[in-house]
Parts: C-alpha cells; structure tokens; sequence
C-alpha cells in the first residue's frame, strides 16, 4: 500500500560491487522503487564506480551487480559516475556498461538539489 505520492530518488552508492553488500541493498532499493513508480537516479561515487565495470563475473551463486545495474539502465534508471573516481582507478568510458554517463560533481549537485530525497550506501 503507498502512503505518499510519487518522488524521486538519488542514491549514491560508495561501496565496490561484492566486498559488502551496501551496494546490492542500493540496487534491490532501486529496483523496488522502480516497480513502485517512483524516479530513480544512481551516482556512483568511490569504489561504487566499480559497479559499472563490464565484464563481471560473480562466483557461482553470488548475484551479478552489473547485470543488475544494466536491467536498471534498461528500464530508464539514469546512472552517472563520478569523473574523478573513474579516471582514478584506471578506468574509461569503455570500460563502464553502456548507458553510464562519466559526470562532474556538479552534475550530482543538480541531482540532490532536484530530488525529494537522496540516500547514501
């Protein structure tokens, strides 16, 4: 049952992919906020670039971050990563899953002062 009207949310995720699992409770967030209609953007920030990284392969058992993410992509979930976290850790453009757009942080400024409400993983 909903108790309050539609809202957007930004979520900003730190944590790499499969070390906790900060960044799976972000993305099962998104996806249920997804269902429920709501507007759902993703910053990555930190190690949560990493989350965006093509080519993952989980051990058995374990749920595929980016398969995830990208459903969510493909579903209209806009993801932007952070520019200076990306070229930090080695990584381009090309090494991101399609749809991820690299942003400045003024970008996600725009984001959090455009959202009802903006969470922190």
């Amino acid at each position: 049952m909903r108790l309050n009207a539609l809202v957007t949310f930004t979520l900003i995720i730190n944590e790499a992919p499969y070390a906790k699992e900060r960044a799976l409770s972000a993305l099962r967030f998104a996806w249920t906020c997804d269902i429920e209609g709501h507007k759902v953007r993703i910053w990555l920030f930190e190690n949560g670039v990493y989350l965006a990284k093509k080519g993952q392969k989980p051990a058995s058992g374990l749920t595929n971050y980016g398969q995830t993410l990208n459903e969510l992509i493909k579903g209209g979930t806009e993801v932007k990563a952070c520019v200076v976290c990306v070229e930090a850790r080695g990584l381009t453009q090309d090494d991101l899953l399609d749809g991820v757009k690299i942003a400045t942080v003024h970008e996600l400024v725009d984001w959090t002062v455009t959202s009802d409400k903006v969470i922190v993983f």
